[in-house]
């Protein structure tokens, strides 16, 4: 049978994950010290866990209502109020998704119809473009620079905005290169923004982990942005929640039902008992979020002197769990400095064009990982640059 005729040509015509090639490849292999994967080494805080285990213990394992359970939503809103000035009403302006994945894929199939075009700043997590390359809108990329912090200018959007621009995708904290967005320069955008009909899906699943000393600012807390922004979070990074699978969508009214409807067909509602765990992280957790917070800051600092050190010029993050150094000074592509470093030393990164073809030239590091691990992946780097005489 040949399924090339059978399967959907938009599906084929969509690349593999290019972090889960490496991922996959460390896995088959000893002795390798992957940091190629976003996910936090610590465990879930005890009252999270704890939560969810009174949760099966009593039984509250039936399904909640679509859009999550009501409790839930109350402690979100409280806790978007109180962190980040934001007001969403738990009756109608958000839901609570499987991931924050799952709310970023309800958005841009319910905003974009075929031809329309969505403007991904890179380089951004792998997952924008594909899901808006299976709803046969156009990707339009806008690559943002070290020079810049990575941060999306507002000259740079300019340019991208054509009469078919329905949606920009607004990754910061970014995933992979830890850049953020000032309130000054978010007023930028919306200052280029105000007036359009276009649409912004604002991916903060890192708001809480930022290192300058300013809270994280949403574009949606801006005058006139509220309307015209769908924010997304969840708990995974956090609140070290991965497996739990959850996340969650606010925005107006209008467009939330919309994805609600989409949700409600293809999901039903999100776990019970992770949405049980997930009411007391909101409630009791904000000190277990400083002292990640601070643990990932050491990594951070770690991670990035011992970078330049050798060599590999590091953008200093300013937020995420992610360095994003230069291999350019190596003569190799992303893809070979990622192969030999894990055949060579048993260290697994990610090329950075996985993230946008604006990233190659780069790997993407994760320092979500101890420091025992880290600091013998940085010798096991070192000692990789210089078997081929590359010195700082």
């Amino acid at each position: 049978m040949d399924y090339s005729r059978i399967l959907s040509r938009t599906i084929q015509e969509v690349k593999p994950s290019g972090i889960r090639k490496f991922f996959d490849l460390a896995a088959e292999m000893e002795n390798v010290i992957s940091l190629g994967v976003g996910e936090p080494d610590f465990k879930t805080p005890w009252p999270v866990r704890r939560a969810g285990i009174r949760s099966l213990e009593e039984g509250r394992t039936w399904y909640t209502a679509n859009a999550g359970l009501k409790e839930l939503k109350i402690e979100i809103s409280r806790y978007l109020k109180r962190r980040f000035e934001l007001e969403y009403s738990p009756d109608d302006e958000m839901f609570v998704t499987v991931g924050g994945s799952e709310a970023i894929d309800m958005c841009i199939r319910t905003l974009v119809n075929p031809g329309d075009e969505v403007m991904v700043v890179q380089p951004s997590f792998v997952c924008y473009g594909p899901i808006a390359q299976m709803s046969q809108a156009k990707v339009v990329p806008i690559a943002t620079k070290a020079e810049n912090g990575f941060s999306l200018t507002a000259q740079e959007l300019r340019e991208a905005i054509t009469p078919k621009s329905k949606l920009l995708i607004l990754p910061f904290p970014s995933n992979p290169t830890g850049g953020v967005m000032t309130r000054a320069q978010l007023e930028e955008i919306a200052q280029v923004l105000r007036g359009t009909d276009i649409m912004v899906l604002s991916d903060e699943i890192y708001a809480e982990l930022t290192y300058t000393g300013e809270p994280h600012v949403s574009l949606a807390s801006l005058p006139g942005m509220w309307e015209r922004t769908i924010v997304v979070n969840g708990f995974s990074k956090a609140y070290a929640m991965t497996g739990w699978r959850l996340g969650y969508a606010c925005g107006p009214q209008p467009v939330i039902s919309q994805m609600l409807k989409m949700h409600q067909f293809a999901i039903m509602c999100a776990p019970t008992v992770s949405q049980m765990a997930a009411v007391e992280a909101m409630r009791s957790c904000d000190e277990a979020i400083q002292e990640m917070r601070d643990e990932y800051n050491m990594r951070r600092r770690l991670m990035v002197d011992r970078l330049n050190k050798m060599g590999l010029t590091c953008f200093e993050p300013r937020g995420a769990f992610y360095v994003f150094p230069s291999i350019r000074i190596t003569g190799m592509t992303s893809a070979e400095f990622c192969e030999a470093l894990l055949h060579s030393k048993r260290v697994a990164v990610v090329p950075g064009d996985a993230f946008g073809a604006c990233g190659e030239g780069h790997v993407r590091i994760s320092y979500s990982y101890s420091m025992e691990h880290l600091t013998e992946a940085l010798h096991r780097i070192e000692a990789f640059l210089k078997e081929r005489g590359i010195h700082a």
